[in-house]
């Protein structure tokens, strides 16, 4: 249960920092709410996903999920650049994100 609540907490996190853009300096009530939504929904997650799994683990995964989503917003949303190296370096990051799941307990 501890993966799942990871990665919901993940996905929260790219929610946080997709709202934190928009939210335009937290001047737009909307999108700042949404913010605050997120990042306490993320961090009630991690938390729990902290309870079963290593901390360490649970840290760089969350992390590793929420920049992963976030690069992946910001590419489709906001037409930042997808070349070969930064593709090449989001798939390495997935790729520990994986690595340290499989060699989790």
């Amino acid at each position: 249960m501890g993966w799942i609540y990871l990665i919901i907490a993940g996905m929260f996190e790219i929610g946080f920092t997709t709202c934190l853009k928009l939210s335009n300096n937290f001047s737009n009530l909307k999108w700042s709410l949404g913010f605050f939504l997120c990042i306490s929904a993320s961090f009630y997650l991690l938390n729990k996903a902290i309870q079963s799994i290593p901390m360490g683990t649970a840290y760089a995964v969350w992390t590793g999920i929420g920049a992963v989503g976030t690069v992946l917003v910001g590419v489709f949303l906001y037409k930042e650049p997808a070349d070969a190296w930064r593709l090449f370096f989001i798939c390495l990051l997935i790729g520990s994100i994986i690595g340290l799941k499989l060699v989790s307990r």
